[in-house]
């Protein structure tokens, strides 16, 4: 496996794991039950069901034990909950006294300084299991995970263990059934004592602080544990519950303290410590849990903070797309639009060719056919040894001259082109790319305007026929329809595509030509030409036609040499954010906040779909991923529109975002390294077939 691939593969797998622990933590591969099992209780000894509410089913014959007389016991399930622990421990603090705090072990990894606070100031904690699920549902290992990881926990947060443990969904001694018994007696040779309760305030239901003093009152001067909730929703009414009972109850003679404290009460000779300290080994990998477990919840805070982010970014493109794109069409499609006086002087049309033999006979017909009034086709053989210029001059077109120079790439084929041209308008076009007869004659009209110096095409995908060419259709028609009509309309298109463009002659002299800086020349020259002043405009009429790539491979490499030579003539043009002129106030912005970020980002959008069907839930994630597609749809609907487009094509969009779109921020993610580690790609050539023409 390549180093790169192994990296990749490595990260990926980091992220699945620390999504994969924020699921377990936050117990999405049990989802929290509801009621008890309601089993038979055959097994169970009366010793137990008739019993106490602490039972010992460790070593020797099982025992249960009650609290003496006028002793409570308060204990809370749940917890910790950075906002009601916090505000129940403020009421028993005020009065004096101690509780019982069942912890669930992912919520103690969340808030480790309310579990300290706790034992700090003389409460007692137990085990509540990690992610609160219902036990019985579980293996075996799992049920050791839930207890251990919740130890861990502790031990990372407070600095001690517990002896003590209550099931979720626990209730009294005489409602444990076989099943239950079955989990008691396998936590007693764990070496737990497990605790239900005798008094069950039913505080969860919120039944009003009246109905919840009087559940968790004894009868008479009974002892009891009593059992209520620190966290899992509301608990103002436990708050205030909690302010009228412990005086009532005071006032009657009772004390109040931990379970523990409460069994070495009952026992003839106490033995057991409440809270001992934990080992060093202990703490240590209860730290690695609560990294874990925070490292995790960041990474799906951030991950979601970003979705949101995505999404905007998605929306407001989108709306200003609609906006300023439908703005450029309206004004476009007004009678009393022009460009001005008809444009008729000579043009010089050069073609960069290197290996072209499959398509380029029909592309020099269809540029010395063109129906502008002059036409001076220069093909320019870059070192080609596929027979290109033979080719070409076999053709014996009279307005077709061949420039055969050694192999130097797209760039200086181009210039070479521009320094034998005739005329002051220059038109380039790809080897592979056929033009429809009017494209030359359209494409050179916005020269009536003085200040323009250059125009690009609207180039079209001629073999639609795959499905991978017809995501590249669609993807045409959104990116060289809407986003040029936005671009031109705010001043400051940053692409005069290759395929189709044409330029000033003394405009591309005055920026120094053509460059070979970066591996997207297109992009850099008209970026040097709107820092130098000039306008670039966009001309959907002049139709070109080109041929995509088939393979995902292909398509990877010309996509993957477009993004990097687009980032390096980002970085080269930088200055021009310092500059006056819309192309540094709105282009290189615009370029790198919808070209580079939001495709960077893109990834979110499935982690999260993918995160949420696992664990979130069906609806919402669907709702939520259609939210998405129902944006693109509409701006490709519109931008097919615009185009007079059969809207057919459209029906494979929905299929583009399980391949296509995944592939598209791959390979910006792949330029995104190169360009971080400074490597530099050659002009690379793509596998054609001579598929070209109008579909």
């Amino acid at each position: 496996m390549k180093p790169r691939r192994a990296v990749t593969f490595a990260l990926l797998l980091v992220f699945l794991s620390v999504l994969s622990v924020e699921a377990y933590a936050s117990a999405r591969f049990t989802p929290d039950a509801s009621g008890p099992d309601g089993g038979t209780r055959d097994a169970v000894p009366a010793e137990i069901s008739a019993g106490g509410p602490i039972v010992n089913a460790g070593g020797g014959p099982p025992r249960s034990y009650r609290l003496p007389a006028k002793t409570i016991a308060l204990t809370f399930d749940d917890g910790p909950d950075p906002w009601w622990t916090p505000r129940i421990q403020r009421v028993l603090d005020r009065y004096g006294v101690d509780a019982t705090f069942f912890v669930v072990g992912s919520q103690v990894a969340r808030h480790p300084d309310l579990v300290r606070r706790l034992v700090a100031n003389g409460h007692e904690l137990g085990v509540h299991t990690f992610t609160h699920p219902r036990l019985s549902t579980l293996a075996g290992w799992r049920r050791r995970a839930e207890y251990s990881q919740t130890q861990l926990a502790i031990a990372r947060a407070a600095g001690v263990r517990t002896s003590l443990i209550r099931f979720p969904y626990s209730s009294q001694p005489d409602a444990i059934d076989d099943g239950e018994w079955e989990l008691i007696r396998e936590a007693g040779r764990l070496g737990y004592l497990v605790v239900v309760n005798d008094r069950d305030s039913r505080d969860w239901a919120r039944p009003g602080v009246d109905a919840i003093v009087r559940d968790a009152t004894p009868p008479g001067d009974s002892g009891a544990i009593v059992l209520m909730h620190d966290a899992g929703g509301d608990r103002a009414q436990t708050v205030a519950a909690l302010d009228r009972l412990i005086p009532r109850l005071l006032a009657r003679g009772y004390r109040f303290t931990t379970v523990t404290g409460g069994l070495n009460h009952a026992l003839a000779h106490p033995t057991l410590a409440q809270n001992p300290a934990a080992s060093t080994a202990d703490r240590w990998r209860g730290t690695a849990l609560v990294w874990a477990v925070g490292i995790a919840d960041g990474v799906l805070a951030g991950i979601t903070i970003v979705f949101v982010a995505v999404g905007a970014l998605a929306a407001g493109r989108t709306l200003l797309l609609l906006a300023l794109a439908g703005r450029h069409a309206r004004r476009r499609r007004s009678p009393t639009w022009s460009w001005g006086p008809p444009v008729t002087e000579p043009v010089s049309v050069i073609v960069p060719a290197y290996n072209e033999k499959e398509g380029i006979a029909a592309a020099v017909r269809s540029l010395a056919g063109g129906d502008h009034p002059r036409i001076e086709v220069i093909v320019v053989d870059d070192g080609s040894t596929d027979g290109t210029a033979g080719i070409v001059e076999a053709l014996g077109l009279p307005n077709v001259d061949v420039i055969r120079k050694p192999n130097g790439g797209k760039a200086s084929a181009l210039d070479a082109g521009v320094a034998a041209a005739r005329h002051e308008l220059v038109v380039m076009v790809d080897g592979d790319t056929i033009l429809e007869p009017d494209a030359v004659r359209r494409l050179v009209q916005p020269f009536a305007d003085p200040s323009v110096g250059a125009v690009a095409g609207n180039v079209k995908v001629g073999n639609r026929h795959s499905l991978v060419a017809r995501w590249q259709h669609i993807e045409y028609v959104i990116g060289f329809n809407l986003d040029r009509r936005l671009y031109e309309t705010l001043r400051c298109m940053p692409t005069v595509p290759g395929a189709i463009g044409a330029f000033r002659r003394r405009a591309l002299i005055s920026v120094g030509g053509m460059s070979d800086d970066t591996l997207a020349e297109d992009t850099d020259v008209t970026m040097a030409l709107l820092r130098a002043g000039w306008q670039v405009v966009y001309e959907e009429g002049a139709r070109a036609w080109t041929e995509a790539p088939v393979t995902l491979a292909e398509l990877w490499k010309q996509r993957y040499r477009w993004s990097y030579g687009t980032m390096q003539a980002m970085w080269k043009h930088r200055r021009a954010l310092l500059e006056k002129g819309p192309f540094g106030r709105f282009g290189l912005p615009f370029l790198a906040l919808f070209g580079v970020a939001l495709p960077l980002l893109a990834p979110v959008i499935d982690l999260l779909a993918v995160y949420g069907l696992l664990f979130l839930g069906w609806t919402e994630t669907a709702l939520a991923w259609a939210g998405m597609l129902a944006l693109q749809v509409v701006t490709a609907a519109v931008a097919f529109r615009l185009d007079r487009e059969s809207h057919r094509p459209l029906w494979v969009l929905p299929l583009q975002q399980f391949a296509y779109r995944q592939l598209m921020y791959l390979v910006l993610l792949q330029s995104v390294v190169t360009a971080l580690t400074g490597a530099r790609l050659r002009w690379q050539k793509m596998h054609r077939t001579g598929v070209t023409g109008r579909a």
